[in-house]
């Protein structure tokens, strides 16, 4: 088995004044986000749409290595919609062998920094050379257990919660378990998201204020931050901002203040 070698990667990101900055015992565990502007981004250069992903993706690889330098435990990142499938197919072939090449490109690198790669939603339509390069990586990093990366990958809120319907409805049909036995609880086991708490905060940059059929059963208590900054030009500042201000935030579940 390969080793993670985390304890190897210094700080780089942030120095003691930024740090001195946050609260180190109110670090969200879990940070979800959509990282939305990479066509616009793109737009404004006068580039082609497609050429604003590569700049997206090098936010996110820094993004994702700032976030541990924080203390996050996990962080998931909308990497490809149910609903990105009606953009033009040129467009979205060409994003997915970008995102392939990418992940071929980084494995052994989050293997360095102790980054456990994981995928949520439905794989069956994507490249077969894409998957097989997940569940490759998947594999190579199963043992890093101190960040769990996971990518939402032909991911959409609703058809996860579909698949999880048919999943309890097949176990109810084969008197696996009985429907008057289902809580909140067992539900969200069979989601894609089971093997980790629901989100502490959603971030979501270019200014839109929508959370676009992502992580809906998952998200009912979660803080929202929007940033109008472009996502190509997101940077560790730009995330240390999003928690500073979550922890300046009350947190309630139906009224009641939790921490």
């Amino acid at each position: 088995m390969t080793s993670c070698k985390q304890d190897q990667v210094p700080n780089q990101f942030f120095s003691p004044s930024d740090l001195a900055t946050i609260d180190k015992d109110k670090i969200p565990y879990h940070v979800a986000i959509i990282p939305d502007g990479n066509r616009r981004w793109a737009k404004d250069l006068k580039k082609e749409s497609i050429e604003g992903y590569p700049f997206g993706i090098e936010s996110g690889i820094t993004c994702i290595r700032a976030a541990k330098e924080l203390g996050i435990k996990v962080l998931t990142i909308y990497t490809f919609s149910t609903e990105n499938w009606t953009r033009p197919e040129a467009e979205v072939l060409t994003y997915l062998k970008i995102v392939e090449g990418y992940l071929r490109q980084y494995q052994q690198k989050l293997i360095e920094y102790g980054i456990r790669l994981n995928v949520i939603g439905n794989l069956e339509l994507m490249p077969s050379s894409l998957v097989a390069v997940i569940n490759q990586i998947k594999e190579k990093t199963e043992h890093c257990i101190d960040f769990d990366l996971v990518l939402a990958v032909n991911y959409g809120s609703r058809d996860e919660i579909c698949r999880a319907v048919r999943k309890i409805v097949n176990d109810c049909l084969t008197q696996n378990i009985s429907p008057d036995t289902l809580t909140e609880e067992s539900i969200a086991h069979y989601l894609d998201t089971s093997r980790w708490p629901d989100p502490d905060l959603l971030i979501r940059t270019s200014g839109e204020k929508r959370v676009s059929n992502f992580l809906l059963w998952q998200s009912s208590y979660t803080e929202l931050y929007t940033d109008e900054v472009l996502w190509p030009n997101f940077t560790p500042s730009h995330l240390l901002s999003a928690i500073c201000d979550y922890q300046t935030r009350q947190r309630r579940r139906g009224g009641g203040t939790y921490n």
